[in-house]
C-alpha cells in the first residue's frame, strides 16, 4: 500500500487539537493526575481489537482516555524530582523529528539531522566552557549519559594498565576502583552495575553532600581508578569542589567523571559559573537537556574529552552500515539506531541564544531562592539545605507531620513536591526546573504549603 500525504491528515489534525487542548489546560489544571494506572487499564482495552480502526479516531480516543492520567509536569507549579517543562521551539522540533523519522546513527545516511545535532554539540561545549575536541553523544537521560562516559573511562584506565579490554574483556583485567561521594546519584551506581564494575568505593561527604577532598586522597593510589564527582546534589543542589578534587585525582592518573544532570548548566551563566570552577579539567561530563534546558523527554547528553576510548567502547562497524571517516553518532552512544533527539536541543539553543540560556538558569536559581524564603516564613517549616542552586529540602516538625504535609499537598493539587529522605530526616523536596515558573506560580505553591501545614496543626 502506497502512503499518501492525505493518509496522515486526520490523525495529525486530531493530535494537534489534543495537544493544544492539553497545553491550554496546563496553567489551571491540578498538577497531579486525577486517575491511576489501575483505574485507567480497562478503558484502554484488555484485548487487542479484532480489526483495523480509523487513525484519526484512534488519536481522538487516545487523547480522551489519557487525559485523566496525565501529570502536569509542564506546569510552573510542578517541583517534583528534577523535570523541566518544554520550550516552544523544542516541542515543535520534536514533532518534526517524529515526522521525519530519521535514524540519527550515521552521518552519510541522515546528514540533515546529524548536522543539526553536531551544531548543538558545538554550541553546548562553547556555552559550558568545555574543551572543543570533546565527543558529544545524545542519549536517553542521565543514566545512559553516565553509562556512556563511564564506559569510556573503563576502556581508558585498563588500557593505561596494559590491558586490551575490547579483545580480552573484563575477565582477568586489573581491578578498577571507582570512587564516589557518599551522596552521589543512584544513576552512577546502576551505570557501574551495567558495566560490570560492581559497587563503588564510597568517600565521605560534608553536610551539603559535597565530596571531602582530604578523604578522597586517602583512597587514591596505584590501581586503575575512576573518580565520580557531582555538579548539583539531588537534595541540596551543592557542587563538589572540582578544582581540588580533580587536581588530587590527576596526581594519581585517575579518570574524572562529573555527573551534572541538572547542575552542569551553571557553567552557562556568568552569574553562577563559579559553582563549576575547574570542572573543565575533568575527562567526561553527563547532563540532561530535558531538565534545566527544558527540551522534551528524552534527551541526555554524554560529553567525553577523549574520543578514542569512547568510540572503542561503544562504536560498531559492519559491512552494511555506511561509515563516515570522521566517525558517526552511533560511535558515541550505546544505540546503533535512535531518533534525532539532539535536534530539539539545537532548536532550544537557537531560540534562546547564549544570553537566553544564561537568563533561564539565573531565573531558575532566583525562583528557588524566592521559594525557600517563602517556605521559611511559614510557621513550622524548616529549610534544611543551603539553597545555592535550584534544590530545596524542607521538613515540618517530626517525620509524621512531614508525611502528613506531603499527603495534604498532593490532595490539594495546586502544586507537586516530592517526598524524600536527606540528612537523616524525611523531607519534602522542591526542584525548580521549569522555564515557565513565574512569581504567581511561586506564590500559589507557597500558599498550598501553608494550607497543607495548617491542616496538620
Amino acid at each position: 500500500m502506497t502512503a499518501r500525504p492525505a493518509d496522515y491528515t486526520p490523525a495529525l489534525e486530531a493530535a494537534m487539537a489534543h495537544a493544544r487542548t492539553w497545553l491550554e489546560s496546563v496553567p489551571d489544571r491540578p498538577v497531579p493526575p486525577r486517575r491511576n494506572a489501575d483505574e485507567l487499564r480497562g478503558a484502554f482495552g484488555e484485548t487487542i481489537p479484532d480489526g483495523p480502526s480509523d487513525p484519526g479516531a484512534v488519536i481522538e480516543t487516545l487523547g480522551a482516555l489519557t487525559d485523566p492520567g496525565l501529570m502536569s509536569i509542564a506546569s510552573g507549579r510542578f517541583f517534583g524530582w528534577v523535570m523541566g517543562g518544554t520550550l516552544p521551539a523544542a516541542l515543535a522540533a520534536d514533532w518534526l523529528v517524529s515526522a521525519w523519522d530519521q535514524n540519527a546513527g550515521m552521518r552519510t545516511a541522515t546528514p540533515g539531522v546529524v548536522a543539526a545535532e553536531e551544531a548543538a554539540a558545538r554550541w553546548l561545549l562553547d556555552l559550558l566552557g568545555l574543551p572543543e575536541g570533546c565527543d558529544v553523544g545524545f542519549v536517553t537521560g542521565a543514566t545512559m549519559a553516565n553509562f556512556s562516559c563511564l564506559a569510556a573511562a573503563r576502556e581508558q584506565v585498563v588500557a593505561d594498565a596494559g590491558w586490551d579490554l575490547p579483545r580480552l574483556g573484563l575477565n582477568g583485567a586489573p581491578r578498577i576502583q571507582v570512587l564516589v561521594g557518599a551522596e552521589r546519584h543512584a544513576s552512577i551506581d546502576v551505570a557501574l552495575r551495567y558495566l560490570g564494575l560492581g559497587a563503588p568505593v564510597v568517600v565521605p561527604a560534608d553536610d551539603q553532600g559535597r565530596i571531602e577532598v582530604d578523604a578522597l586522597t586517602t583512597f587514591l593510589g596505584a590501581r586503575p581508578t575512576i573518580v565520580c564527582l557531582q555538579a548539583g546534589n539531588l537534595h541540596s543542589g551543592a557542587f563538589d569542589p572540582f578544582e581540588s578534587a580533580i587536581a588530587a585525582a590527576r596526581k594519581h592518573g585517575a579518570w574524572v567523571h562529573i555527573d551534572g544532570a541538572f547542575g552542569l548548566w551553571a557553567g552557562a551563566t556568568p552569574t553562577y559559573r563559579h559553582l563549576v570552577d575547574g570542572y573543565h579539567g575533568a575527562d567526561s561530563w553527563a547532563t540532561d537537556a530535558h531538565k534545566t534546558l527544558n527540551v522534551p523527554y528524552d534527551c541526555g547528553v554524554a560529553i567525553v574529552a577523549h574520543p578514542e576510548p569512547l568510540r572503542n567502547a561503544l562504536g560498531v562497524h559492519t559491512s552494511y552500515l555506511i561509515s563516515d571517516a570522521t566517525g558517526d553518532p552511533l560511535d558515541k552512544v550505546p544505540e546503533m539506531s535512535r531518533r534525532a533527539r539532539g535536534v530539539p536541543v539545537w532548536a532550544a539553543l537557537r531560540s534562546l541564544g547564549r544570553s537566553g540560556v544564561a537568563d533561564l538558569v539565573d531565573r531558575l536559581i532566583h525562583n528557588a531562592g524566592k521559594m525557600a524564603a517563602g517556605l521559611e516564613a511559614i510557621d513550622g517549616v524548616e529549610v534544611l539545605n543551603r539553597v545555592c542552586y535550584t534544590q530545596i529540602c524542607f521538613a515540618v516538625g517530626d517525620q509524621e507531620r512531614t508525611h502528613a504535609v506531603a499527603k495534604n499537598l498532593l490532595a490539594d493539587g495546586a502544586t507537586w513536591m516530592s517526598g524524600s529522605s536527606w540528612a537523616h530526616r524525611d523531607v519534602i523536596r522542591v526542584s525548580v526546573s521549569n522555564w515557565s515558573t513565574d512569581d504567581e506560580d511561586i506564590a500559589e505553591s507557597i500558599d498550598a504549603v501553608r494550607r497543607a501545614v495548617a491542616a496538620t496543626t
